[in-house]
């Protein structure tokens, strides 16, 4: 004899299986943090990047480097 099985509840496990499906494909937004975060590493290498071009010994050696090419004979 056969037991009557009710219809699954969102509590059940059958709901939550589905719950995790669709929370699993659903991707809604992720680009546009993902855009957000990648914005915000690139701003952050930039500000280094400028930070240690603008130093003292790279200025100083970027000056030598073009005046060692002015200066050069052919």
């Amino acid at each position: 004899m056969s037991t009557p099985t009710s219809p699954p509840t969102p509590q059940g496990p059958t709901g939550v299986r589905a719950r995790l499906a669709h929370l699993r494909d659903d991707d809604a937004g992720m680009s546009t943090a993902e855009y957000a975060i990648g914005t915000i590493a690139a701003a952050a290498f930039g500000a280094l990047l400028y930070t240690v071009i603008t130093g003292d010994s790279i200025l100083g050696a970027l000056t030598a480097i073009v005046q060692r090419a002015l200066t050069s004979t052919f």
